[in-house]
């Protein structure tokens, strides 16, 4: 694992720390690792949003109607689905 130093005003360090807090993290480490993960995350997410989109506009499809809807409803779960963050 690598270690960084990080300097903060004091504005966002007190914010970091009542985040640790209210939300029942160990530390500040641990508090930052969470928030860089859901940010991964949605960065992969977005990823694979525009593969999926792209995939289902680039070929004609003999579904016509079917792959509407099927695009339709790719389209729906993804931006509804909230990415997962892992501890």
């Amino acid at each position: 694992m690598t270690t960084i130093t990080l300097s903060l005003p004091d504005s966002l360090w007190e914010f970091v720390e009542s985040q640790v807090a209210a939300k029942r993290h160990g530390n500040a480490s641990e508090y930052l690792r969470g928030l860089l993960r859901e940010a991964q995350m949605k960065e992969h997410n977005a990823r694979l949003e525009a593969l999926l989109l792209e995939g289902l506009a680039s070929a004609p499809s003999p579904l016509g109607p079917l792959q509407q809807r099927l695009t339709e409803a790719v389209e729906q779960i993804l931006n509804t689905s909230e990415p997962r963050a892992h501890s």
